[in-house]
């Protein structure tokens, strides 16, 4: 799949599924935009988009800031002049629970990543990608399908509305001939754990949790994140696509996991 001369803005790109989906389009020809809060991890991103691709645009932001997202937007277009294709990426987890009396903080700050700064993401490229036929993937969890952790209660929410505003936000812009669709990764090796405060090993979660006891490395969703943004799904919108090692239909759960 080639993806030349195609502007691609990638958030939560300096690390885990963000890095590895942004290298790759910028290895096949995509002008990338690098959107991430972590200016070194920015930077090695982008040393290894230039190895073998393009040079990225490298925009340090927080999406879950207006002005942020705003500038995102703008230096893209002031850049390269048009949009193809976004990736809403960028997530956080945040523990909490009812019972220990943190879900309420919790909810607010992973809405506003996990959630709301895609509904302005989306809302602010919306032009440009009406006017290129352009495409949005939004990365969602299976977490959103499947309650599995009892400590995460706000990052499943999150998801399960990215699912269904995926679906909205398709009904919406299909007659405008811009696709969106939804990949749910199940565990994948990422920064997550650390970022998060799990102890949990990702080689233990594998044999807990998925089926075919193994954990999903970035470059894996990365692949299919390409495919659903390329001409060879030019028939799919609407649509979620799980790769998850068997993690959805299995009996095995998360719950314990802290």
């Amino acid at each position: 799949m080639s993806f030349k001369n195609k502007v691609v803005i990638v958030t939560g790109a300096s690390s885990g599924i963000g890095a590895a989906t942004a290298e790759l389009f910028s290895h096949r020809g995509a002008n990338v935009v690098l959107v991430g809060r972590n200016q070194v991890k920015l930077r090695n991103v982008a040393e290894k988009c230039a190895r073998a691709g393009i040079a990225p645009l490298v925009v340090a932001a927080d999406v879950g800031k207006d002005n942020d997202a705003e500038r995102i937007v703008k230096d893209t277009i002031d850049k390269y002049g048009k949009l193809d294709i976004l990736i809403n990426n960028a997530g956080i987890v945040v523990s909490g629970s009812i019972l220990n009396g943190n879900l309420v903080q919790a909810y607010d700050e992973t809405m506003q990543v996990n959630m709301r700064a895609v509904v302005k993401l989306t809302s602010l490229t919306a032009p440009y990608l009406i006017e290129s036929k352009g495409c949005i993937v939004n990365i969602s969890s299976i977490e959103g399908k499947k309650s599995n952790m009892t400590n995460f209660l706000s990052y499943m929410v999150s998801k399960a509305a990215l699912d269904h505003f995926t679906r909205g936000a398709a009904l919406e812009l299909a007659p405008k001939g811009v696709r969106v669709n939804s990949v749910s990764p199940g565990p994948v090796r990422t920064d997550i754990l650390e970022n998060s405060g799990m102890t949990v090993k990702w080689d233990d979660i594998g044999k807990m949790v998925t089926l075919l006891n193994r954990i999903s490395e970035p470059e894996e969703t990365a692949e299919l994140i390409l495919y659903l943004a390329s001409e060879k799904a030019v028939g799919i919108t609407g649509s979620d696509f799980v790769t998850d090692n068997g993690t959805l239909i299995g009996s095995k759960s998360f719950t314990e996991i802290k």
